[in-house]
């Protein structure tokens, strides 16, 4: 999160990081209130010490440390306790062990008590008093009465809520708004936003008399049409099938091809009741996901549409098919000719409150692959998708190339287009493991139907991975992946010249960081650098193109705890290189990188012993090592 904290905050606006901490599924992520008025307590994630701090935390360390102004606390449980009223977590952990002095803020309706919550850690509450909230929210845990308010200035006036804390919470609450300046010279709140807000949210019905949004767009345009291309991961390219040249016959198939049928901006389906997944829009493709991850565009480029306009320059000929219930049949007798390359455009819905009900893409994906590349042995599959998919077609010899797009944006065609036809090199890796199959993750989300359903004891996330999540679980389990983490091809060829190098800065290192005042982000000594290690990258291709350098980690595995995954991710570098182009790539680790959470210290330790450190382009691709003890 820091370079984000620190590129928002460098524009005078606040960021906030969330969810704090542990909303890792939406199913039951919230309390629900059912119709007859039983409510039944959000999904408490059981979490061990441990795995907390070195899995779950450190992204929030590092926001601390850039100076978030604000965290999030979500909607989940952490070890039966509600994320926005758990002092452990917020007084303890992020207000004293990390030194956080900006304010802790509840997702909306997330707030269950007035000043237990309060003394919990909680600075402020929302959205507060909402008139003309929906039915719909109170079903969902909320009401349109704030348990603060009035409350808050009763409590204080009768002594349960002393006036420290209350001038603590404004404190928090004020500072980021001076520090960054909102106080003076700053421009005032589009009127707009008002309506945008409360027409999604079903608070009032139309949005007729509101005036019109103040246009901020600038070049974005052209940054999110280089973003969206430059971020697509290459899966797979047999025999060069990318970039393509100029093929006069094209065809287009699958319903994430066109133009959104529902309009610029769909939701998707309501579920029919808590744990039932949402289902997205059938016709069109998806540039956004749902849910707060959402976004109203000007406009969206669809895939056909600037597969068509590219096609146009060489005379090229796009044959289409987008209803994925036609294509199911197999049925292709209104093409003609057969295509020279078949663009098949996949996706799947992703957004909030319920959990996607499988790895594979929607509506009857598989078989949409199938049949085209049963039809065209030159296909080349696209997909738009928040994350993981499992791709069972994969290895089918006339699928020559995949593609992950992921949710690319308003320019989203031309996007996919400047990578189908090699106007950019694609340099995106992926940010988790595809697996052959789903069963070989091992870790279902936690659901409940019936009876059950109704049972609050019953909805626990039992977090026995530890550790093990996605690589380092393949790695552990000795599971081949179909591509693995960090994993994404390119028009041309990268190497490490030369073994790495790693050089120690800190002589005499003591295994436990020296007592310290605690600054924003912990123990200043945790962010000390301790090592540097160095490699060389070379373009060893005949076009320009990005790599992402990688660096993981493996600890003495008898000096540390038990169930220490032997390989983890310390570092990324991206690098741009012309043909034959070298470059010196560094890694800076800190004595948290080093380090392993001694649960009896309740401190980071650095171990005895050699650590190995290993440079490459993904988690199984390993070109480089070197070893180095640091005590």
């Amino acid at each position: 999160m820091k370079y984000t904290v620190k590129g928002t905050q460098e524009e005078g606006v606040q960021a906030c990081a969330k969810h704090f901490i542990g909303n890792e599924q939406e199913t039951q992520r919230s309390n629900v209130i059912y119709p007859d008025g039983t409510e039944v307590a959000a999904i408490s994630s059981n979490i061990d010490d441990r795995t907390l701090h070195e899995l779950y935390l450190p992204p929030f360390a590092d926001a601390v440390k850039a100076g978030v102004a604000t965290v999030m606390c979500g909607y989940n449980r952490l070890n039966q306790t509600y994320t926005c009223q758990n002092s452990k977590l917020l007084n303890g952990i992020l207000k004293e062990e990390l030194g956080f002095l900006g304010y802790v803020v509840s997702d909306f309706y997330a707030t269950h008590d007035g000043v237990p919550a309060i003394e919990a850690g909680l600075d402020m509450n929302m959205p507060g008093p909402w008139d003309g909230m929906t039915a719909a929210m109170t079903y969902l845990g909320g009401n349109n009465a704030s348990l603060w308010g009035q409350n808050l200035t009763t409590s204080v006036g009768n002594g349960s809520l002393s006036e420290e804390r209350l001038d603590d919470m404004i404190r928090r609450i004020m500072t980021p708004y001076f520090h960054l300046g909102q106080n003076e010279g700053f421009p005032s709140v589009d009127p707009s936003g008002y309506f945008i807000t409360a027409v999604t949210a079903g608070y009032i019905q139309t949005s007729r008399g509101a005036p019109p949004a103040r246009d901020v767009r600038g070049d974005h345009a052209k940054l999110i049409r280089r973003i969206g291309a430059e971020a697509t991961v290459l899966l797979k390219n047999v025999n060069s099938t990318l970039p393509l040249k100029t093929p006069l016959s094209i065809g287009v198939f699958g319903n994430d091809a066109g133009l959104p049928a529902d309009g610029m901006y769909v939701l998707g389906d309501d579920p029919p009741y808590p744990g039932v997944p949402r289902s997205g829009y059938e016709m069109g493709t998806l540039s956004v996901g749902g849910g707060s991850g959402s976004g109203r565009s000007t406009y969206v480029v669809s895939p056909l549409n600037a597969i068509m306009a590219r096609a146009k320059n060489f005379g090229g000929r796009v044959q289409y098919i987008l209803d994925n219930a036609l294509i199911a049949k197999g049925d292709f007798s209104t093409l003609y000719p057969t295509p020279e390359v078949c663009l098949v455009f996949l996706k799947t819905w992703c957004g909030e409150g319920t959990d996607r009900a499988s790895f594979e893409n929607d509506w009857n994906s598989t078989l949409v692959v199938e049949r085209v590349a049963s039809h065209c042995p030159n296909t080349v599959v696209v997909t738009h998708s928040a994350g993981v998919n499992t791709m069972p077609w994969a290895e089918n010899e006339n699928v020559t190339a995949i593609l992950a797009a992921h949710y690319p944006g308003q320019e989203s065609g031309n996007s996919i287009v400047d990578v189908l036809f090699g106007d950019i090199n694609p340099s995106g890796r992926l940010p988790y493991t595809i697996p052959r199959r789903e069963a070989d993750y091992a870790l279902p989300i936690t659901n409940m139907t019936g009876d059950q359903s109704r049972n609050a004891s019953a909805w626990q996330s039992d977090f026995t991975e530890g550790l093990y999540i996605d690589y380092r679980h393949f790695d552990a389990k000795n599971i081949t992946p179909l591509y693995d983490f960090g994993y994404g091809l390119s028009y041309t060829t990268f190497e490490i010249v030369g073994t790495p190098s790693a050089d120690l800065l800190q002589k005499e290192l003591p295994p436990f960081p020296p007592s310290s005042h605690v600054e924003p982000g912990g123990n200043p000594r945790l962010w000390d650098e301790v090592l540097e290690v160095q490699t060389v990258v070379r373009n060893a291709g005949s076009v320009a193109g990005a790599t992402v350098v990688q660096l993981y980690l493996g600890f003495p595995m008898d000096t540390v705890p038990s169930e220490t995954p032997s390989n983890l991710l310390k570092g990324f570098e991206k690098v741009h290189l012309k043909p034959g182009e070298s470059e010196k790539v560094s890694f800076m680790l800190l004595r948290r990188d080093v380090s392993f959470w001694n649960v009896t210290a309740q401190n980071w330790q650095i171990p005895q012993g050699e650590i190995r450190l290993n440079v490459g382009f993904s988690s199984r691709d390993k070109r480089g090592a070197v070893s180095v003890a640091l005590l």
